[in-house]
């Protein structure tokens, strides 16, 4: 039985009885808990800039170790914000099929979970990897869990802007991971990811905002109209882009990774516009088309990330 968006009672004592909970199910329960879509996001940000920390293809080894140690780094942070979140996962619609929700994991399952991903995950990029990347990862983990979901989520209009960080780490640990240092190549596609991540939630969380309201998560949408929320994503894609740019002037990207980077950031602009105006405009439901930008921006940030691992080999 699945909880209503209008349930009240407690997330994870509303689905099935622990006596009739297929084994099978419960398995994919527990990788549900690690939200593998958004994992594989994060991925895709992580094993370019190994290419082009190490201009060239990295050891498959590290690509490999890289890749499963922020798997399960991620998926703990994910599974700990689930076991936090579980009383306003009961009352969303989005979020109703979580398994804390339907009870096919318990709050306790989910909590050992989560820390143990944690403790497994920081360890194995210690050891297999390098502790400098195995801080960044323990440091993203930290972030999301307490400094988005425990401090900001439910407290400030801001929250994803800041809380956006622990999604930009990946770029660090996959720089770190080839060179056991930073540079500015990574601290620049870090902030191109920082100023990503808000324009490309909010466009969804204009789509579900009354979800939000609903369970007093004050996300922009919710505290703010669609022409201030429109207008900030406006703002912030510009800088995105700008920032998108630097890298072939100070010398780490050519004439491929600029070329796409100047179409698909022209792209995103005409879009980020395109959106602005209807929301000048008063369109509201699913004439404003928010959700073209949310697409958008993950096909976007793939491009460019694509080009950062190609670009190396065409310069």
């Amino acid at each position: 039985m699945c909880v209503t968006a209008v349930e009240s009672r407690p997330a994870g004592v509303l689905g099935t009885s622990p006596d009739h909970r297929p084994f099978g199910a419960r398995v994919m329960a527990f990788v549900a808990l690690t939200k593998p879509r958004i994992i594989e996001l994060l991925l895709i940000t992580t094993v370019p800039v190994m290419f082009l920390a190490e201009q060239g293809v990295p050891s498959l080894w590290l690509v490999l170790a890289t890749c499963i140690g922020g798997y399960l780094s991620a998926g703990g942070a994910n599974a700990l914000n689930m076991y936090i979140d579980r009383d306003i996962d009961a009352l969303m619609d989005r979020t109703a099929q979580r398994p804390l929700v339907t009870g096919m994991v318990s709050p306790r399952e989910a909590m050992v979970f989560g820390i143990t991903l944690a403790v497994v995950s920081t360890l194995w990029f210690g050891l297999l990897v390098n502790w400098l990347s195995a801080a960044l990862s323990l440091g993203a983990l930290l972030f999301y869990v307490v400094v988005y979901t425990m401090l900001l989520k439910r407290r400030t209009a801001q929250n994803i802007v800041w809380g956006g960080i622990a999604g930009c780490l990946p770029v660090l640990i996959g720089w770190s991971a080839v060179t056991n240092s930073m540079s500015w190549a990574a601290i620049i596609l870090f902030l191109v990811i920082f100023f990503w991540t808000p324009p490309h939630y909010w466009p969804l969380s204009m789509k579900v905002k009354d979800d939000y309201a609903r369970v007093g998560v004050p996300m922009l949408p919710v505290v703010a109209g669609n022409r201030v929320v429109a207008r900030q994503i406006v703002l912030y894609s510009w800088v995105m882009v700008a920032v998108s740019l630097l890298l072939t002037p100070l010398g780490y990207t050519g004439w491929f990774y600029t070329s796409v980077a100047l179409v698909a950031g022209g792209w995103w602009l005409w879009e980020a516009h395109a959106l602005q105006a209807r929301a000048k405009a008063g369109v509201t439901g699913a004439k404003l088309k928010e959700m073209r930008l949310f697409h958008w921006s993950i096909t976007y940030v793939s491009l460019l990330f694509v080009a950062v691992a190609v670009d190396p080999f065409l310069r």
